[in-house]
């Protein structure tokens, strides 16, 4: 097949979105595909860009790593300059593929619009369609769905820029900027001093923040791919919360597949992610993070529409579980996507 993995863009979950690309780019070429690696943003300036997967070019040798901050998406936007999100001959690489696998993170590439864009081009990709992903990065809307479903999730209070500071906050508190993920955005807050200074920052990610309800406890995720849960898996940062760092740099945390809970609370589990992935109209593939307090009450926290492909991420951790491996993963979510094509 002819494939274009997109990654890069413009969100602060850039350098991760790199990282995963360049991985699912040499998977699928020692898979035996004719593959093409494109940052969204920034596209291909080349004069063959009508003959690009006969090219030898090593797409994946300028990727670099992640570092422990999030990037400065500004400077970014400076390097290309002109207008619009798709970098030069984007659409048109994405025209003479079989597929394009998504590799984008956050905002611009995992709320739907990205997604909307293919689909008026009749491009086909991987992943969710629009509906799903942008329903799912709200996290204000998600937890609206949830609590109406009867899915578990922490109680919030959602807010807008300019709101009113809310006096019925029960501390201790998390903080989160709505649209955002790998925990960018994210703080934890003891009282008020703290919780206002949060919002301030949260505002500069998103105009649209909830603070909600800390729960104590562990943390998980479940991988769901074609409505169906895969393996349990525990996140235990050594140090902190599961935040950017922790998420991404080796060793920052203590990951468990299959996690050490009962066969009960596993099933439970399982089944939260499974609602959670249907009541958010989500298709082909996701993953959904939970907190479990100490006696075993489980609240669903967010779901990622586009998960991780990196050396860390859960969802391939997962998927080993149950006897695919990397290269043999990214073949499955190829699979799974194309089937949305055939309804």
């Amino acid at each position: 097949m002819k494939i274009v993995v997109l990654a890069g863009g413009t969100s602060t979950e850039r350098d991760v979105s790199l990282v995963t690309g360049k991985m699912v780019y040499q998977a699928l070429k020692q898979n035996g595909h004719q593959v093409v690696l494109l940052d969204v943003f920034m596209g291909y300036k080349g004069d063959d860009a009508r003959d690009i997967f006969a090219s030898e070019k090593d797409w994946a040798q300028e990727t670099v790593g992640i570092s422990e901050n999030d990037p400065d998406i500004e400077a970014i936007k400076k390097i290309r300059g002109g207008k619009g999100f798709f970098g030069p001959n984007v659409l048109d690489i994405c025209h003479q593929a079989d597929i394009v696998f998504m590799g984008l993170h956050g905002a611009n590439g995992e709320d739907g619009r990205v997604q909307a864009a293919l689909d008026l081009e009749e491009i086909k990709y991987t992943g969710t369609g629009p509906l799903g992903a942008a329903i799912a990065m709200d996290k204000g809307f998600a937890k609206e769905i949830f609590v109406a479903s009867g899915v578990p999730t922490p109680q919030g209070i959602a807010m807008k820029k300019g709101d009113a500071f809310p006096e019925n906050i029960l501390y201790p508190a998390v903080v989160k900027a709505c649209n955002g993920g790998s925990s960018v955005g994210v703080y934890m807050v003891n009282n008020e001093t703290e919780c206002r200074e949060a919002l301030e920052k949260a505002y500069t990610y998103d105009s649209n923040v909830i603070v909600e309800q800390y729960i104590k406890g562990r943390e998980f995720s479940v991988g769901v791919i074609e409505g169906k849960a895969l393996p349990v898996i525990e996140i235990a940062p050594i140090s902190g919360f599961y935040d950017y760092k922790n998420k991404y740099q080796a060793g920052s945390a203590v990951e468990t597949c299959p996690a050490e809970i009962s066969p009960e609370l596993t099933e439970k589990m399982q089944h939260y992610a499974e609602e959670a992935y249907r009541v958010l109209r989500i298709e082909s593939y996701a993953r959904m993070d939970f907190m479990m307090d100490g006696e075993g009450n489980m609240f669903c926290l967010e779901a990622n529409t586009l998960p991780g492909m990196t050396p860390t991420s859960l969802l391939p951790q997962e998927a080993r579980q149950i006897g695919y491996d990397y290269n043999q993963l990214c073949e499955w979510l190829i699979e799974v996507s194309l089937r949305k094509y055939e309804k």
